[in-house]
């Protein structure tokens, strides 16, 4: 499973939708076609793209907090709030968070799990602080005892960092790993999906650039994240794996606007169980009830 922050299906919108604005391969390519409002359903060569809906019933702008929560815990979090909220999960959500995420459902079972994502010593640090405030997914992996990576495992290539490339590692943090491309970070996680049941790699820029809060170059960052997600679609075996990539909430597809959206979640499924997925999968509360029913 692919997380992406923040992104939904908007307009037709050539200078605020940046799927349609930056040319988006995994779409015009293999699709054929863009996302928008109008064509949510698209389908080609065994894969899928669909609306989830984030808003689960419940009034206002869906949020990272009870969205995230929703998708791993397969829970109506808003609606067991009382709300949408985040970007951090809700304090009476830790104690779902803590028994019914994923991996522990995996790990029950006695399936191997692997989170892909690698942190850098900043995030351990802050592990030790005082009440650190923490996403779904690091939460999850601390109660159920899933490694969280640090440098070490991305140097190793076995983790990625969520910008892709290792790039922005060195410029900002001052580390000097060795610049992958998209298409090389790609087939590491395909290698390291091929070892485990179930595996999730998240990634946070799209919200980012949503909310206008990115500090990068838009164009080459959307290119980078193109050519990781057409790779993996394009150079996956779909007899062994099922792709997943899903959402939280909207924000990314519209640029007009620095606040999320109420649009449907992009939703994109391959490989063995696709059809499936995507015939049974309509709001974000029951993706972990899906991935559950074919692993």
């Amino acid at each position: 499973m692919i997380f992406l922050d923040g992104v939904g299906i908007g307009k037709e919108d050539y200078q605020h939708n940046p799927f349609f604005k930056y040319n988006f391969k995994i779409f015009t390519k293999y699709f054929n076609n863009v996302p928008s409002s109008k064509k949510e359903f698209l389908q080609s060569n065994g894969a899928y793209i669909f609306p989830t809906d984030a808003r689960l019933g419940v009034d206002g702008f869906p949020q990272s907090g009870t969205g995230q929560a929703s998708i791993l815990c397969g829970i109506n979090a808003p609606k067991f709030v009382g709300k949408h909220f985040g970007p951090f999960p809700y304090s009476t959500l830790l104690p779902i968070i803590k028994e019914e995420n994923i991996f522990k459902h995996f790990l029950r079972r006695n399936k191997k799990v692997f989170f892909a994502n690698g942190y850098p010593k900043v995030f351990f640090k802050y592990l030790k602080s005082e009440k650190p405030r923490l996403s779904v997914t690091p939460l999850g992996c601390l109660a159920s005892k899933v490694k969280i990576n640090g440098s070490t495992e991305v140097w190793k290539g076995r983790a990625l960092t969520a910008e892709i490339t290792n790039n922005r590692w060195n410029q900002k943090l001052n580390y000097k790993l060795p610049n992958i491309k998209a298409s090389t970070a790609a087939r590491r996680l395909l290698k390291i999906a091929y070892k485990n049941n179930f595996t999730l790699y998240e990634y946070y820029l799209t919200d980012y650039i949503g909310h206008g809060r990115f500090d990068g170059d838009v164009e080459e960052t959307v290119s980078t994240l193109d050519e990781f997600l057409f790779t993996i679609l394009t150079e996956m075996d779909k007899n062994r794996l099922t792709l997943l990539v899903c959402s939280d909430h909207g924000n990314f597809e519209d640029l007009s606007v620095k606040t999320h959206t109420l649009n449907n979640c992009l939703t994109l499924s391959a490989g063995k169980n696709a059809e499936n997925l995507a015939d049974k999968i309509e709001n974000i509360s029951q993706i972990k009830k899906e991935l559950i029913s074919i692993i």
